[in-house]
């Protein structure tokens, strides 16, 4: 029996059983998981270890903390999703305008009219490299943003739509810097984490290493579906991620050799794609803020800029993940591949684990992270037994 720590307010018990019982179903290692509700936090939970490479109940291991922080993969697509939505929200970026207008070099190899909105909907063609980059060129600030300004896109922008697992980490985060002249990284410390007091990081700073806990693939109990989710992919899916030829094996490859996300130099890289860095109860918060006031803070999010992220952009079979994806502007939305709270839900999951989504019509905010990658991409079995807690809870 893992050993359960924090807090739930009356009714929300049932989270905390379904986060507890996860470490015995379905093999977690460390986890946390918080909850807002109209801009107050209502669960805030965690157990564990804090690496994801010592079993829970190790004597010897270090245990999960309050301020125990992961990386959290693509749930970083949904907090670097904000800043645009943002500056369209301030006047200084127009969804609409072709990338160009604010970044010239990208207009190369048939590109002169894919659209911002294109970039946060994944309908850019643009979710492979013809030329993977190596680790060391994926951080270092120029090689990603040149190599995807150089590349013909895979099919017509704007037509159809392909999750960019990798390279919108290189299309979001160069088109910040030309409009702002700060990095991505940069504007979420200034104008998002540091107002509102979250450790959340996209570059994680030198004085916060230590409290992030080691990533560890963990293989669950072997055990029949739970609750109606798939275990295993279909086979149609499963070939596609075997297949280096085919364009998903090519998007989750564009960083080749696959890099260290445990490495320090990683951490501190700015990925907006997949390597952000957040506690559960951040997550949370920055989606509540995102939707609400929080104490004392105003909302983030004007409601014309809400009904942006949640408006349905990208709909139907997803080119690169081969299931159907629904995207508003770069947040995922409810739906089969990644059920949310309801249908005006919306967020991001990290492959692997983590989730993260706001639910206006609940006031709810919800942030899970974990230390434990398991074999998914857009529905961990842990997290949807959460959100079904929280379901009736909410």
């Amino acid at each position: 029996m893992v050993d359960v720590q924090g807090t739930v307010e009356d009714g929300y018990e049932p989270v905390r059983d379904a986060f507890a019982a996860n470490f015995g179903r379905y093999g977690e290692r460390g986890a946390a998981v918080a909850v807002y509700r109209d801009g107050r936090k209502v669960v805030d939970l965690w157990a564990g270890t804090k690496d994801g490479d010592a079993a829970p109940g190790d004597a010897t291991a270090a245990p999960w903390e309050p301020g125990t922080a992961q990386i959290i993969r693509s749930a970083t697509k949904g907090i670097a999703a904000t800043v645009p939505l943002l500056l369209h929200q301030r006047g200084q970026l127009d969804l609409d305008a072709p990338v160009g207008t604010y970044w010239p070099e990208f207009k190369a190899a048939g590109k002169d009219r894919v659209l911002v909105r294109h970039l946060l909907s994944h309908r850019a063609g643009l979710p492979v490299l013809d030329t993977p980059l190596t680790p060391a060129q994926a951080v270092d600030g120029s090689s990603g943003p040149a190599a995807v300004a150089a590349q013909a896109p895979a099919w017509t922008p704007g037509t159809d739509h392909g999750y960019h697992a990798q390279t919108y980490s290189w299309l979001i985060g160069e088109l910040v810097l030309r409009v702002t002249g700060r990095t991505l990284g940069e504007w979420v410390a200034e104008e998002i984490s540091g107002p509102l007091g979250l450790d959340l990081w996209i570059g994680l700073p030198e004085a916060a290493q230590d409290r992030v806990g080691r990533l560890a693939p963990v293989e669950p109990p072997t055990r029949p579906a739970a609750a109606g989710l798939r275990v295993r992919p279909k086979q149609s899916v499963a070939d596609a991620y075997a297949d280096p030829a085919s364009l998903t094996s090519r998007a989750f490859g564009a960083i080749s050799p696959a890099p260290d996300e445990n490495a320090p130099a990683y951490r501190a890289a700015e990925l907006p794609a997949s390597a952000g860095i957040a506690t559960a109860p951040a997550l949370a918060r920055a989606y509540a803020a995102l939707i609400g006031p929080v104490d004392g803070h105003p909302r983030l999010f004007a409601p014309a800029t809400l009904t942006l992220a949640r408006t349905e952009e990208s709909a139907g079979l997803d080119r690169t993940l081969l299931v159907n994806t629904r995207f508003g502007l770069g947040f995922m939305l409810h739906g089969p591949a990644s059920p949310l709270l309801g249908p005006g839900s919306f967020g991001h999951p990290g492959r692997g684990g983590a989730l993260a989504f706001a639910d206006p019509e609940h006031g709810v905010a919800f942030g899970y992270v974990t230390n434990g990658m398991q074999r998914n991409v857009t529905a961990d079995p842990r997290a949807q037994a959460l959100v079904r807690a929280l379901a009736g809870s909410a």
